[in-house]
């Protein structure tokens, strides 16, 4: 069975430095594809940027928390505040968009404007995730699959990290979380997939978020199964913070290690082939 390993940096467009490690980890290193946050304060650096890039794999990447909106403020009230910004509040904004009709109507009318956004770039739409992977949601996840359907959405990131990584990284917690999870991460797989949605098998950054670092990649690289895998980062140009919810985050050391030649050569030696959501197998694409 053939490996294909999928490399993608999240938040490209929320900062230069953000958008600068994007493109030397491409140019130089392994970075195969990246997700854009449309509504970004450098959004319009990483289009121009990728737009001289035409082998980076570009995606949606889907804010409706801890993050500015598209829409005006006044068009989406119970969402955002008087900025047009979400709040990190994700269980308590979890349970309002599953009870409040009015809600998840604006739900619906800022995932549609994030794709108008998307596609007035006039990048291909590779694939689609969600900031914080708040599209387990099941409304927000119904959402993207309806609204998605009008866009040409043909892939989604399933955040399902292996339970020996959650483990390894998490500890007990860790691996406690990755197994309540489970059955829903199967639900959900299954309901993109009738929806004629691309997935991949598995995804590594989650329990290491922000700290995706040389030697956490050579560890996942000697146990890199058969099938589709995303490994993701946040990689910037700096290591200073680049927002206050990721001052721990160690920007620099994902960096490097993206461009670092023995992840290339392990990369090698596990016989995996780097790519995006768009090249999966033709079984894997949508019907």
């Amino acid at each position: 069975m053939v490996k294909l390993l999928i490399v993608t940096a999240d938040d490209f467009g929320l900062h230069e430095a953000v958008n600068e490690a994007v493109e030397s980890a491409h140019r130089d290193g392994v970075l195969t594809a990246a997700s854009l946050m449309v509504a970004a304060p450098a959004a319009a650096d990483a289009v121009r940027r990728a737009k001289r890039l035409p082998e980076l794999r570009v995606g949606l990447h889907l804010v409706l928390a801890d993050g500015p909106a598209v829409s005006p403020p006044e068009s989406i009230p119970s969402l955002v505040d008087a900025h047009g910004r979400f709040d990190a509040h994700m269980v308590s904004r979890g349970f309002r968009y599953f009870a409040s009709p009015a809600a998840r109507r604006q739900v619906e009318r800022e995932v549609r404007a994030q794709f108008d956004a998307y596609r007035a770039t006039g990048l291909p739409l590779d694939h689609v995730d969600a900031h914080k992977h708040f599209h387990l949601h099941p409304t927000l996840l119904a959402t993207l699959i309806a609204v998605g359907a009008d866009y040409g959405l043909r892939a989604v990131r399933v955040p399902d990290e292996p339970a020996w990584f959650a483990a390894r990284a998490g500890g007990v917690a860790g691996a406690a979380a990755a197994a309540l999870l489970a059955p829903w991460l199967a639900r959900m797989r299954s309901r993109l997939r009738r929806a004629g949605i691309a997935t991949g098998d598995r995804v590594f950054g989650i329990a290491r978020s922000g700290r995706m670092d040389e030697a956490t990649w050579l560890e996942i690289l000697a146990r890199l199964p058969d099938g589709v895998t995303e490994v993701y980062a946040h990689p910037a140009a700096t290591s200073a913070p680049i927002v206050p919810t990721m001052r721990d985050y160690r920007h620099a050391e994902e960096l490097a290690a993206l461009r670092s030649p023995r992840v290339r050569a392990a990369i090698l030696a596990s016989g995996a082939r780097l790519g995006g959501y768009g090249d999966l197998a033709p079984e894997r694409a949508p019907r």
